[in-house]
């Protein structure tokens, strides 16, 4: 394995790590909606009916409907 496998699996190490990190410590908080912005605070812990996420569920359903 060449060195520049080793650099690009350790970046993608950090990557996940930090992002579990994130969802770990987020969750530690009692955030219930990670990562959903437009929720808020007023996430009641049900993200498809904040009106941002099902916002954007709506836009990717119709990404993948042909």
């Amino acid at each position: 394995m060449g060195i520049e496998n080793f650099i690009i699996i350790a970046v993608v190490a950090i990557i996940v790590g930090l992002a579990s990190l994130y969802v770990y410590k987020a969750k530690k908080s009692g955030k219930k909606c990670i990562g959903c912005s437009s929720c808020g605070s007023s996430c009641t812990g049900n993200c498809s009916s904040c009106s941002g996420c099902s916002e954007k569920k709506q836009v990717n359903n119709k990404k993948t409907d042909f």
